[in-house]
């Protein structure tokens, strides 16, 4: 196991961004940088040996921090995914947020946290990016103290590790937006790759996109992945929820105890290359995305990505589940620690 770094360019406030690379013992790479902690590259092997790049992204620090708007490889915080009306209330106080996705706030705001500068440390297989999200940023409470942390095994796991502490009552929803494409990132679309998804349920929205409390069964429906399925085969059905989104972008309630293990909740292959990801967390829910809105990215080594060239699996508390009583809160006390841990694992079929 190594780790390596080297500059990755200069921001337009003058800061030096830097690269890092950990590589295994069977050769697959992971490299970060400490804008945004982003996850730039992840080199898995195919069945025969062959290391391609499997997640989407760019080649410069211009592109993650002046473009970027899918959000690849990015760390999402403080409130990962949507909240409706850009508004939650917490102990009598009502916080306004940024409305940056028509009526609703997604993913925290401005800053983002994919868009910041973090403070890194590194051991022989992990990366932590640690910075302090001051007390009112994008709009939320307390002074919060947060890691992200990447570790390369030598099973060919990616585990990302979250960990934060606030000064003040907050709310905290951290996930991860890679977008992977097992065939390579310059393949195309991952509408022949095949799903698991180990969920009886997921949570419809209104049609701004915000889950408002109900439940749904997956059986019957476009939306069941409860055995494995190609992508393709009902992304555009006439089915209202996926006629909402544009495809699949919807959370799934996860079917596991909540219990704060690790497990086994979804996976993804693709049959050509023979790659597999396994997807393991903590956490209830998983937004489960296509790439629905990837718009012509100019992306690494002259990819241009479209919808539906990459598919994300965002493990997290339930969208809006600040302002849905039903759904498990994402509120965080003052002074007691968040923390949550998602496994990608590579194999081959």
């Amino acid at each position: 196991m190594s780790i390596s770094k080297k500059s990755f360019g200069t921001t337009s406030k003058g800061e030096e961004v830097t690269l890092y690379t950990i590589e295994n013992k069977n050769g697959m790479k992971a490299e970060f940088i400490d804008f945004g902690a982003i996850l730039v590259n992840l080199y898995v092997a195919d069945k025969d040996g062959k290391f391609d790049d499997v997640v989407l992204g760019y080649d410069n620090i211009e592109s993650y921090e002046k473009l970027n708007v899918p959000g690849f490889g990015s760390f999402i915080g403080r409130h990962a995914n949507r909240i409706g009306d850009a508004k939650f209330e917490l102990n009598g106080t009502t916080y306004e947020l940024e409305k940056n996705d028509g009526p609703n706030n997604l993913h925290g705001g401005t800053p983002g946290y994919n868009k910041v500068m973090y403070e890194a440390a590194t051991t022989e297989n992990s990366i932590s990016f640690h910075r302090v999200s001051p007390d009112g940023e994008q709009g939320f409470p307390g002074n919060f103290d947060v890691t992200m942390t990447y570790t390369l095994t030598d099973e060919n796991e990616v585990v990302l590790t979250y960990e934060g502490t606030s000064d003040k009552d907050t709310i905290v929803n951290l996930t991860n937006h890679s977008y992977f494409n097992l065939a390579g990132h310059k393949s195309g679309k991952i509408l022949d790759h095949k799903v698991i998804i180990k969920s009886n349920a997921f949570t419809p929205t209104n049609d701004n996109l915000i889950p408002m409390g109900e439940v749904m069964e997956v059986a019957g429906t476009p939306m069941d992945f409860r055995n494995l399925k190609r992508i393709g085969d009902e992304i555009d059905a006439d089915f209202k929820p996926i006629q909402i989104a544009g495809g699949y972008d919807h959370n799934y309630i996860l079917d596991r105890e909540d219990n704060g293990e690790v497990v086994y909740v979804a996976e993804l292959v693709e049959e050509t290359s023979g790659r597999k990801m396994e997807v393991y967390t903590d956490l209830v829910g998983m937004q489960f995305y296509t790439g629905n809105f990837i718009d012509n990215e100019s992306g690494k080594e002259g990819a241009h990505y479209t919808k539906r060239d990459g598919v994300c699996f965002e493990t997290q508390f339930f969208p809006n589940s600040i302002n849905v009583p039903s759904f498990k809160s994402c509120a965080l006390k003052a002074g007691e620690t968040f923390k949550s841990v998602t496994k990608y694992a590579f194999k081959t079929v």
